[in-house]
Formats: C-alpha cells, sequence, structure tokens
C-alpha cells in the first residue's frame, strides 16, 4: 500500500511540474515568439505562394489576410513544436529529475512498472524527430551502457535499453526509430508514461493536465496586434499591394 502511494505521489508530482514548465517555458516562450512576428524580417516570403495562400485562407490577398497566411502556420504549428523540442533537455531535467541518470549518454533511469527491470533510457520529443545520424549515435550509447554494465558485473539486456518517445503511437514512429526498435526498446506515447508512472492512463492526466495551461493564456488580442503590425509593413513593400 506505501509503495503504491509513493508512486501516486510521484506520477501526481510529475503532472504539477509538466504544468510549471508548459506555463513557465513553452507557453511564455510562444508568447514571446509571436511578438516578434510583427516585423517582416522574421519571414522569408516566397512571392509565388503567398497571395495564393492569402486568397486560399480568406477569398483575397489583402495586407491583412497576406498577414494572417504568414503568421498563423508560425503561431500554431512551428513556433511551438520547436520550442518544445528545444526544450526537452529542460523538461528532463526538471520534469523527470526523480528519474535523472548519471550514466553518460543516457537521459533518464527508471524501474519498468510492468516488468520490474531497470531502463536506461534516452527521451525523444515525438516519433519524426530522429535522423539516420541519430540512430548511430543511440546505438553507440546503449552499446556502452550494456558494456559497462557488464564490466561492473550489472547484466543488461538490450530490452532495458529504451528511446522514450513524449507523445504518438508506435504505429506513428519513422522508420528509423523502427530500426532501433529491432534490437532495442521503443515505447512511444501512452506506452512510454506507461512503463515509467504504472498508471495506464496516465498519458491522457497528462495531456488533460497541461491542456488546463491553456485557459491561462488567450491570445487572441496579441495574434489580432501582430497581425496588423504586419500588415502595415506588407502594404508599404513593393509587389505586395498593387
Amino acid at each position: 500500500m506505501t509503495d503504491e502511494k509513493n508512486m501516486n505521489h510521484n506520477n501526481e508530482e510529475i503532472i504539477e511540474k509538466a504544468k510549471k514548465f508548459f506555463r513557465e517555458i513553452i507557453a511564455e516562450n510562444h508568447v514571446k515568439n509571436t511578438e516578434k512576428l510583427e516585423n517582416i524580417k522574421e519571414f522569408k516570403v516566397n512571392p509565388f505562394t503567398h497571395k495564393y495562400l492569402a486568397n486560399f485562407l480568406t477569398g483575397n490577398d489583402d495586407p491583412e489576410s497576406l498577414a494572417k497566411a504568414l503568421i498563423y502556420p508560425r503561431v500554431l504549428g512551428t513556433s511551438i513544436t520547436t520550442s518544445f523540442g528545444q526544450n526537452l533537455q529542460t523538461f528532463v531535467n526538471t520534469t523527470l529529475e526523480g528519474y535523472g541518470s548519471t550514466t553518460t549518454g543516457m537521459d533518464i533511469e527508471f524501474i519498468d512498472k510492468l516488468d520490474g527491470r531497470k531502463k536506461y533510457c534516452q527521451i525523444k520529443a515525438g516519433p519524426q524527430t530522429i535522423n539516420k545520424d541519430d540512430v548511430t549515435t543511440i546505438r553507440n550509447h546503449f552499446r556502452d551502457v550494456i558494456n559497462l554494465g557488464r564490466t561492473n558485473g550489472i547484466p543488461i539486456a538490450n530490452m532495458d535499453c529504451v528511446v522514450g518517445v513524449f507523445y504518438g503511437t508506435y504505429n506513428d514512429l519513422s522508420a528509423f526509430y523502427k530500426n532501433l526498435a529491432e534490437d532495442y526498446t521503443v515505447l512511444a506515447g501512452k506506452d512510454f508514461w506507461y512503463h515509467l508512472t504504472g498508471d495506464e492512463d496516465f498519458y491522457n492526466k497528462l495531456t488533460d493536465a497541461i491542456g488546463e495551461i491553456a485557459n491561462e493564456f488567450d491570445g487572441t488580442d496579441l495574434l489580432e496586434k501582430t497581425i496588423n503590425q504586419l500588415a502595415m509593413q506588407l502594404q508599404q513593400v513593393d509587389g505586395i499591394d498593387e
């Protein structure tokens, strides 16, 4: 009963730290990055597609529509996705600090709540976030962990070397991840968080908790201001406003 109580406490702590991380790092950076977009120098405008996208979005290509066509993809897509990836190590060091690893090349170490074995884990943000070179690097780190265990008389199996992917499912994983999965353990999204916490529904609880942070950030006025400022600049650019 005590172990279950401790596990629940640890899981609740992860959720609260994740909310703090998202509020103070991701959301605040998102706001700052949005404010920068009122400057046309933040964009590389493609003159062949820009007006088409504005018309596709709003039905016209006036300066405000042109601004929206530039700003929306950044604000609602690449900006926050990039920010999360860039701050992944901060998430690991703060939110998952209780699982910190002292083993070179590993982000965290944990006792798998399903098989009871100690896992040596590298953390990745999403199912498409590694490339061919990353596969080689990860394999080398896992081989080093296994060899170190052998030297120290600690049996570490390939299955104990884990790539933990924060979100997505196994079917979402790129071919690079599936290449690693031929020899090591790759856990994505719900599966990763289940093995880490022992709570099969933890992934949903975590995403719901972070979703609550959205209620603290209404970007309507900021977006409107940013669009208006960029539209004023676009109106002055030769070839934009004819």
